[in-house]
């Protein structure tokens, strides 16, 4: 069966932490850094938008979507990461398109505008 595949050209990874968690966090950062071409966002120490914990985000490109996220799977040291593409429906980038690798957390999806 033949579905049609989105045309997404970008993705973030959201990398969530706790405070014990964090020299974790900091470890992963320096190696994706390391290994990939990508843009890696600020650190955020209390939620923000729809984000329930600590997190720092990881912007990068679709034509790295396959090796990123297998080299993330396997190297996430039990860190929760929430991935999904850049559209122009945030909801739906955050829900239906989202992955997680990890425990899915409970996102405050009201933080989003109703998007057709």
């Amino acid at each position: 069966m033949n579905k049609a595949t989105p045309d997404f050209t970008s993705y973030h990874a959201h990398i969530y932490f706790e405070n014990q968690t964090k020299k974790v966090a900091e470890s992963l950062r320096r190696r994706i850094n390391q290994e990939f071409d990508v843009k890696i966002g600020k650190w955020h120490y209390k939620p923000i938008g729809p984000h329930p914990n600590n997190m720092y985000q990881v912007t990068f490109d679709a034509s790295i979507f396959s090796d990123f996220i297998l080299w993330l799977s396997t190297n996430r040291n039990n860190l929760n990461i929430l991935i999904h593409p850049q559209s122009a429906n945030n909801l739906k980038d955050h829900t239906d398109s989202a992955i997680w690798l990890g425990e899915s957390l409970k996102l405050k999806l009201d933080s989003f505008t109703k998007q057709a």
